[in-house]
């Protein structure tokens, strides 16, 4: 294996180092208090100016729809040349959006491109590259474990050249920003099929006739205006059979299409997220003083900025393996360590940005300094797209299934 830059992705690395630079450190206040004066204005859900003002930028700097593999559609990177640049982006978590290369759009583009008809990626697929609207993904749902996808009870029924669709939703993330248009939404079509036949996924518009976006759910208090997490319910939605992706009873086959980059696009940038606040912990304690000498001098934090630092590494490495794997032998090859790092990344983040608070003190803990928010981030993906204890029993199932298949 080797993840040595390619030449191309050297030249980008250095064009997005200077874009954070030049335009995303300089303005994280900003983007904070335009947020905070939407909200005093009585209307946190509308779109920032600075993020729009930097999406032209950032186009015209070739630093648009990194994420998509060859297609034609984005930059042609392998998930393996992407890896580095989705961690820059992840640095600072509202960034992705910048370069449209933010979930839960890039998924979604991604599924369209893979699975969409010529007709849906026309409608669909084409202004959401162009950045001029974005999506939502609608699985999760709040009266059963979703941890088990089987479970999901939304209602997807054919009625002549229509689906109607029934269902509670909720976590429906980027559903609260108005230019959301559309929703790629997983339900059943046949609770009789075989368990993993049961599910569909299928387009939505969000301005469909039935649709009732209910409300907002917090972070830790956040409630990620204008992106949002938000509970929403279907009530007799009709949408022409055509909006249907792949076929009947495919959802799952489309889900595991889509989740294993959603998963590895989540840690890379984690470990960016992590890096961010290892930098931002180093730092502090070469400046503040405590008990006599800078508190970069005291052992307790010399060893976590040495752990930080290994396991950060570790866990780069793990996911630069599962992106070669992706590459070289597929997603569904690459299961076992796309599992192994969506269980890494997101502890190994959680770990390094509470050392981070800690060092910072009080502050640490408030809104002047990025780590708070950043740790309730990287807390969320404990559970998004999985929790840690669903691929812990994918993970161990595969190495099980080594030595049963020898025995037998």
């Amino acid at each position: 294996m080797n993840f040595d830059y390619t030449p191309k992705v050297h030249a980008l690395r250095e064009k997005l180092l200077a874009f954070f630079d030049a335009h995303i450190y300089p303005n994280e206040r900003a983007f904070a208090a335009e947020i905070a004066k939407n909200r005093a204005a009585g209307n946190a859900w509308i779109p920032t100016r600075l993020i729009e003002d930097l999406k032209e930028q950032a186009r015209a700097a070739g630093l648009w729809n990194l994420f998509l593999p060859a297609s034609g559609r984005g930059a042609g990177l392998t998930n393996l040349e992407y890896a580095p640049l989705c961690e820059i982006m992840g640095r600072v978590p509202w960034a992705p959006e910048v370069f449209n290369c933010s979930a839960p759009d890039t998924g979604n583009m991604e599924t369209i491109e893979r699975y969409g008809t010529d007709a849906q990626k026309a409608q669909w697929l084409e202004p959401l590259l162009r950045g001029e609207i974005r999506s939502a993904f609608l699985m999760t749902e709040p009266e059963v474990a979703s941890s088990d996808a089987t479970n999901i009870r939304c209602s997807i029924v054919r009625d002549g050249d229509s689906y109607v669709i029934d269902g509670h939703k909720w976590w429906s993330s980027g559903a609260g920003d108005p230019r959301c248009k559309v929703y790629i939404v997983m339900g059943k079509t046949d609770p009789q099929a075989p368990k993993h036949a049961q599910q569909s996924m299928i387009l939505v518009p969000a301005d469909a006739s039935g649709i009732t976006v209910h409300r907002p759910l917090n972070v830790f208090g956040y409630d990620d205006a204008p992106h949002g997490h938000m509970d929403i319910t279907l009530e007799h939605v009709r949408v022409p059979a055509t909006n249907m992706l792949l076929g009947e009873g495919r959802g799952f086959e489309i889900a595991q299409g889509r989740l294993g980059p959603g998963r590895i696009h989540h840690c890379m940038r984690l470990i960016g997220l992590a890096e961010r606040a290892l930098e931002l912990m180093t730092k502090r304690t070469l400046e503040r003083v405590a008990f006599g000498k800078p508190i970069a001098q005291h052992g307790v934090t010399q060893e976590r900025i040495a752990e930080a630092r290994i396991m950060i590494e570790q866990a780069r490495l793990l996911t630069l393996k599962a992106a070669y794997m992706m590459d070289t032998a597929g997603n569904k090859a690459a299961r076992g360590e796309i599992a192994m790092i969506k269980v890494v990344a997101p502890n190994v983040a959680c770990q390094v940005i509470d050392w981070a608070i800690q060092a910072h003190g009080a502050g640490g803990v408030s809104d002047d300094f990025p780590l708070a928010y950043a740790y309730a981030a990287a807390r969320t993906l404990r559970l998004a797209d999985g929790p840690d204890e669903v691929h812990r029993n994918a993970i161990a199932k595969l190495e099980i299934g080594k030595y049963a298949a020898a025995r037998e």
